[in-house]
């Protein structure tokens, strides 16, 4: 068995590194973003020159249905990471401990909830942490605008200066909108906040919620039907599943999201990512001149 797993641990190294060394040899045109897919809602996204880790969790982890196809060690050329909420999936310090030293000149953005144990726990310096202040534009990086979207996973919670414990991100990166939920359930008025941002690529959670799941502290989302209705209903010009993959008991299929779009919205453009995988997304202003 240590034999086994030594070997699995060399074959992670070598793929992990040329993942990474793929993202930094990446070179995205105007109108396009690159995206990786680590697994859950764990994603890297590249555009302009500027890279963005949204929600990273590789490190070791037992309830792991698959290892993750990269180690924190492995991180490097990271310029912000993105956190959603405080869950140990969004937010691990195991993770984020190892990359904040590997990567000195990162910012970092994230709920306020989030804010002392990512200074306490894993050494993220103040002056590179910024509080995700939700439907305020700001630019922490040079051609990057991004705005935080209150989620509901699965109620609305504000702190006592009206910070929201749960977000999503819209970016706006090198002529592409891309919207992150994050962890939410459509709650009111989150079609009509995200639809006037005019989103070229979203990213949903189709996990779902159940009573057995509620009874056993598993906090809910959208699932793979409200996910469909909503993208479309959005204007989303392409959509991707996330939240489906990582833990046995709390998984979906991305197939059954699939077939709903077939069904009911056969013009809605979607892609299902692999694992690890490199996606280029091209919008519809990428070879306007």
């Amino acid at each position: 068995m240590n034999e086994m797993n030594r070997s699995i641990n060399k074959s992670i190294n070598r793929s992990g590194e040329a993942l990474i060394e793929e993202v930094q040899n990446t070179e995205v045109p105007y109108g396009c973003l690159a995206v990786w897919f680590l697994g859950q809602e764990s994603v890297i996204i590249k555009g302009g020159g500027v890279t963005v880790y949204v929600d990273p969790f590789v490190s070791e982890f037992e309830a792991r249905t698959y290892p993750a196809p990269i180690r924190p060690e492995h991180i490097t050329g990271a310029d912000l990471c993105l956190i959603t909420h405080e869950h140990i999936d969004h937010m691990d310090p195991a993770t984020l401990s190892v990359m904040v030293g590997s990567n000195p000149a990162m910012k970092m953005v994230a709920p306020a909830w989030c804010r002392k144990p990512l200074l306490e726990e894993s050494g993220v310096q103040e002056d590179k942490l910024q509080n995700a202040e939700t439907g305020v534009w700001i630019s922490p990086l040079e051609g990057l605008r991004l705005q935080a979207i209150p989620a509901a996973h699965e109620q609305l919670e504000q702190d006592g200066q009206g910070f929201h414990r749960y977000v999503g991100y819209i970016l706006e990166l090198n002529g592409v909108a891309l919207y992150h939920a994050g962890d939410t359930v459509i709650y009111d008025g989150l079609l009509e906040n995200v639809r006037q941002h005019n989103v070229d690529l979203a990213m949903l959670p189709i996990n779902g919620r159940d009573y057995f799941r509620t009874s056993r502290d598993i906090v809910g989302n959208m699932d793979y039907r409200e996910a469909a209705e909503f993208a479309y209903a959005a204007g989303f010009e392409t959509v991707i599943p996330l939240h489906y993959d990582l833990f046995a008991g709390n998984a979906e299929n991305p197939g059954y999201f699939a077939d709903y779009l077939y069904r009911h919205f056969p013009e809605q453009k979607f892609h299902i990512m692999a694992r690890a995988e490199r996606f280029v997304y091209v919008s519809p202003r990428a070879f306007l001149c």
